[in-house]
């Protein structure tokens, strides 16, 4: 039997859409790396899928270069996000001024150093 929500992938990652879901994003931790921003919250729960939104301002460009900003990040979030991504958290990838001109392979290594940056930093001990 299969599962018929079509909200939900196949990969166990799913899209944030509620300004709220995005807003209690905001004040968790975050790092910026080249053209993005990502932002990392844990979720209290015990889903273990990853949710993921993105957002781009107006000081991207107009609504065709924040659009494809949107398209760039999507598609390196579902390249990086199975591998890198930890289970029940949130993400917020935000576009920044570049994001639109980087070279392809250094848009996934931004990403993925992030990920990677902010996992290293919620595993390492707190003083």
């Amino acid at each position: 039997m299969t599962d018929a929500n079509p909200t939900i992938a196949p990969s166990g990652i799913e899209r944030l859409k509620k300004r709220s879901e995005f807003l209690a994003c905001a004040q968790a931790p975050f790092f910026a790396k080249g053209a993005v921003v990502v932002q990392a919250r844990h979720r209290d729960d015990d889903d273990p899928r990853v949710r993921v939104g993105f957002t781009a301002t107006k000081r991207i460009g107009g609504a065709v270069e924040r659009n494809r900003a949107k398209r760039r990040m999507r598609e390196a979030a579902r390249l990086i996000l199975p591998e890198h991504g930890q289970p029940g958290f949130d993400y917020v990838i935000i576009a920044r001024g570049g994001t639109i001109r980087r070279p392809w392979d250094r848009l996934l290594d931004d990403v993925k150093t992030a990920l990677i940056r902010l996992a290293a930093d919620r595993a390492a001990p707190q003083l």
